[in-house]
């Protein structure tokens, strides 16, 4: 397909600066695939539209301050360059594939100090920015040490509109977070509460939690005219068996499977078979679903407000068609919903099959 087919208009005033709070409270567009006409509500509300037996599943990553400012030793000539990094996959326990801007002032060899101790050595370098850093430090070390020279990596369109600060280390975690590894946060999950959950719980809601340590290159353009010459990243993730049997007691019990987040969803279709029953996954995926794409597991998806011509926003589109979702956020626009990772979200819910 092409990728101006995902293309739309957002007024930049609708880009959410900050969560509301409490998060819960934030609003929720019901959107059922096939259908032009939609319904208004708040996350708080969701009891409402699930059913006992139905099963929630919500990404338990936790955001690690990604982002390091560094100096570039001086070389053949040139003097230090100060360079910025963005974390986005570990490789083992000392090396990290990121992000680095200017990357066009480090080459093979080169070696970044940022601060505390903690230096790194360039031992690749790829189009883009794309860079992998061999550190000083390993394991639990190099995570102590990021933790203290590190920043929490906002996205780029709210980092663009204002520096992060202290609310982001809380406002930009969400309950379930449990393991360290992402550099982005399952945004969807935020909007939830212990109340919430609690009211979920007493209405016979299942829920169980799965691990995909999202990337930066959840954020990259797609910069290609067919999504099919499009790349995805890998990201890792892992479906334990508790997890596994957790999701497929779901479906056994006439429950319907709903994924918080493009991340949880992606994951769980990633370890599932055609016959819709998930398997213990640990690994990475590259998962890459677009209009077409036949769904084995998820029902239902609780999801934020996407950008326009992002792979998010295509796979909203292969959950509810992409006329369905246009015209959603055509409304959401109309009606003034908050955009993005600190935004409003949404009910997609797939015809019975």
């Amino acid at each position: 397909m092409r990728v101006s087919d995902f293309d739309f208009e957002l007024p930049e005033d609708l880009i959410a600066l900050r969560p509301v709070a409490p998060r819960d409270s934030a609003r929720l567009l019901i959107v059922r695939e096939g259908s032009l006409s939609f319904e208004e509500a708040q996350v708080r509300d969701l009891p409402r539209f699930l059913k006992r037996d139905d099963g929630l599943v919500f990404n338990d990553t936790r955001v690690i301050p990604a982002q390091l400012s560094g100096v570039r030793s001086a070389r053949g000539g040139s003097g230090d360059a100060h360079i910025d990094v963005t974390l986005h996959k570990r490789i083992d326990p000392e090396t990290w594939a990121a992000f680095a801007k200017p990357g066009r002032k480090l080459a093979l060899g080169d070696r970044v100090n940022f601060g505390g101790g903690l230096k790194a050595e360039l031992i690749a370098k790829h189009s883009g920015g794309e860079v992998v850093l061999h550190f000083s430090k390993t394991g639990n070390s190099l995570d102590r040490a990021v933790a203290l020279s590190g920043a929490m990596p906002l996205p780029p369109y709210i980092a663009a509109r204002r520096p992060p600060d202290e609310r982001d280390a809380r406002d930009y975690q969400t309950m379930f977070a449990a393991r360290d590894g992402a550099v982005a946060a399952p945004t969807a999950g935020l909007h939830f509460t212990p109340a919430l959950i609690e009211q979920l719980r007493k209405a016979g809601v299942r829920s169980s939690t799965v691990t995909l340590h999202v990337g930066a290159g959840t954020f990259l353009p797609v910069k290609v005219d067919d999504t099919q010459d499009h790349h995805m990243h890998a990201e890792w993730g892992e479906v334990s068996d508790h997890a596994a049997a957790d999701i497929n007691a779901v479906r056994d019990s006439g429950g319907r499977v709903i994924c918080v987040g493009t991340t949880s969803l992606r994951l769980v279709e990633s370890a599932a078979e055609e016959n819709g029953r998930v398997q213990p996954f640990k690994g990475d995926t590259s998962i890459f679903i677009t209009p077409g794409y036949r769904f084995r597991a998820a029902q239902m998806l609780v999801t934020n407000f996407h950008l326009p011509r992002s792979t998010l926003f295509m796979l909203v589109s292969a959950f509810c068609g992409l006329e369905t979702m246009r015209a959603a956020y055509q409304y959401a626009i109309d009606k003034r919903f908050r955009f993005y990772s600190y935004g409003d979200a949404c009910l997609l819910i797939r015809n019975a099959r």
